[in-house]
């Protein structure tokens, strides 16, 4: 039974199977409430844009803010899908979300975070290392990402390249992989003005892309561009844990130098004996000498891999990447849908399109 008059404090909202619970006050989303609270529902853009956040709403009504029709189609809303980014509480509700995370996940906090150093990997990406205040650390789960906070209160995410273990190592700091969007608030500072020492504003952990210990099965990571940055975190969590489950990389990138870290990868693989990297260029011109796989890096899993109902997916990257693996995943080669965890990267340019 759903109360349709508001409590004090209030709607009720409920998650299952997990069980986790949090009220909404009808002036906020659903997904806002849920962040205020502790509770790691899914989501990347919070703009209606990408469709990360989509969960099943079991029971109870609520208004939905304008979102495009790729994030949550008409069909998918009768058939009683939401966006809990753009979705506003008029009774209790109860939804259906399983990557929902475990109580007690880390406390998101703001803190100010200062420029290490900056390192170019290719004409067009960066690795960015920010010194933390000391005394205290980031809480974080591998694969999740931060929030800058820029000075005119815009925000832009990015995820972290390495597992939380490694910032007691010295000089280390926090990683991020940024890539020049020409034009972009943030990226043309970066790639322009940034200098060592700057002082920067951060905000996270968020999000709900981390490795299920609680599994066995072999997994397939799915990255393209600068996607692989938190399966770097993902592969530097499993070498420290002793995590020995097969895993296969698959990065994808348009020339060979997209693929910006793959000594990186060559050096893993000695270490860790399960895991194998298949890496895939869809754009090679003749001079890259590229003699390797060709083609879209997510129909490079269906090739080797014609039966996915065993396997975890995690996948990381451009929003058409991801969400073309998911659909074809589940249709084609039936993966089970709730073991498909992503992160889609929407820029502020993919959500200005139609």
């Amino acid at each position: 039974m759903t109360s349709a008059a508001p409590h004090e404090t209030g709607f009720h909202i409920t998650v299952e199977p997990s069980g986790r619970h949090f009220t909404a006050h009808g002036d906020e989303t659903i997904l806002s409430a849920a962040i205020r609270l502790g509770v790691g529902l899914p989501y990347g853009c919070k703009d209606g844009a990408c469709g990360s956040c989509k969960c099943k709403k079991l029971s109870g009504e609520v208004t939905l803010d304008a979102h495009q029709s790729k994030a949550l189609s008409a069909e998918e809303e009768l058939k009683g899908y939401i966006l809990t980014c753009r979705a506003h509480a008029k009774t209790d509700v109860v939804l259906e979300s399983r990557q929902v995370t475990e109580a007690g996940a880390h406390p998101i906090r703001k803190m100010p975070a200062r420029v290490l150093a900056l390192q170019k990997k290719s004409h067009d990406v960066v690795l960015l290392r920010l010194q933390l205040p000391a005394g205290e650390p980031l809480q974080f789960h591998a694969g999740q990402y931060v929030e800058f906070i820029l000075r005119d209160g815009a925000r832009r995410s990015y995820s972290m390249a390495n597992a939380p273990h490694t910032l007691s190592e010295p000089g280390t700091g926090l990683e991020l992989h940024i890539r020049h969007l020409p034009g972009g608030k943030f990226t043309d500072h970066v790639f322009g003005a940034m200098k060592e020492k700057e002082i920067l504003r951060i905000e996270g952990p968020y999000g709900s892309f981390f490795l299920r210990e609680d599994s066995d099965k072999p997994m397939v990571l799915l990255a393209s561009g600068t996607g692989f940055a938190p399966i770097k975190a993902l592969l530097e969590h499993m070498k420290f844990k002793g995590i020995d489950r097969p895993a296969t990389l698959y990065w994808g990138g348009r020339r060979p130098e997209d693929l910006y870290m793959d000594d990186w990868i060559r050096e893993q693989l000695a270490e860790l004996p399960n895991l194998r990297y298949v890496p895939v260029v869809s754009n090679a011109v003749p001079e890259d000498n590229w003699t390797g796989r060709t083609g879209f890096v997510h129909r490079a899993v269906l090739e080797d891999i014609q039966d996915l109902s065993g396997y975890q997916v995690y996948a990381c990257g451009a929003p058409i990447v991801v969400d073309s693996a998911k659909r074809d995943y589940v249709a084609e080669a039936g993966l089970p849908e709730e073991e498909f965890f992503a992160d889609a990267f929407t820029t502020e340019a993919d959500k200005a399109l139609p």
